[in-house]
């Protein structure tokens, strides 16, 4: 198995060529594409300066494919959490082309400067050459950043967002979203639950409950990728109640 890099100016694409006019902007890609039908769902966080954050979902809603293009958390201190919707029908997205030939692919893809960053898991009877060439044959430009066995890596296995930010509630991901971006989490930082609860313009103990039950399912979701990875997880009840498969030894 290699673990392939692909660097994708997506013409066409709404997010590469919105990307291409706005270089100081990064969009990642947190949550897997949502729903049935033409519309999908997913969640993206935009880095970069504040004024062009905005100028980029200002242009970025007037794409065709853009049903919805709305801010889940302040867009403030050059970031921002944003849930995209858009039509896929007649849309040909990058990862539309990788599901039709069966590639996995990792989650997290970003795009800066009108190139999408894609990194595909390649077995030894797939075909480098004939994937590219399938991308390329939607009018897109690929050039093969790396190309290395996995054996070779020395980085450990990486935790998709998605499925671990997928067990929370909207009100739960909003309030999550929105004390990362104003520091909650920081170590010294100084931001209170008090001053989420400020940006939100909800009550404290509602923020800290939202906090509270957001931060336990994602803990939750985490050690379950622990165990999946067979990474050390512990000992002792997890914080759901149910046991460790090592719990009781």
């Amino acid at each position: 198995m290699r673990e392939v890099t692909l660097r994708v100016r997506h013409h066409g694409g709404p997010e590469s060529e919105v990307s291409a006019r706005h270089p100081e902007v990064t969009l990642r890609s947190v949550s897997s594409m949502t729903g049935t039908g033409a519309e999908r769902k997913r969640i993206v966080e935009l880095r970069g300066p504040t004024a062009e954050i905005e100028s980029f979902l200002t242009e970025f809603r007037r794409a065709d494919p853009v049903v919805s293009a709305e801010p889940i958390s302040p867009v403030a201190g050059g970031h921002a959490y944003v849930a995209l919707t858009v039509d896929t029908g007649g849309w040909d997205g990058i990862s539309e082309r990788l599901a039709d030939l069966g590639v996995h692919y990792r989650m997290g893809t970003t795009i800066s400067g009108g190139i999408e960053r894609w990194t595909v898991y390649l077995g030894a009877d797939d075909d480098l050459s004939a994937l590219i060439r399938w991308i390329e044959r939607g009018g897109n430009d690929v050039e093969l950043a790396r190309n290395v066995e996995l054996a070779d890596l020395d980085h450990p296995p990486r935790l998709p967002a998605a499925g671990i930010l997928d067990g929370l509630t909207d009100s739960q991901r909003e309030a999550l979203a929105t004390a990362i971006a104003t520091g909650y989490y920081d170590h010294g930082g100084g931001v209170g639950v008090e001053d989420v609860a400020e940006e939100l313009d909800l009550g404290t103990t509602t923020v800290w409950e939202h906090l509270s039950r957001a931060e336990s399912t994602v803990m939750n979701a985490l050690i379950d990728r622990f165990e999946e990875w067979g990474l050390p997880e512990g000992r002792g009840p997890r914080r759901d109640g149910r046991d460790r498969p090592d719990a009781r030894r």
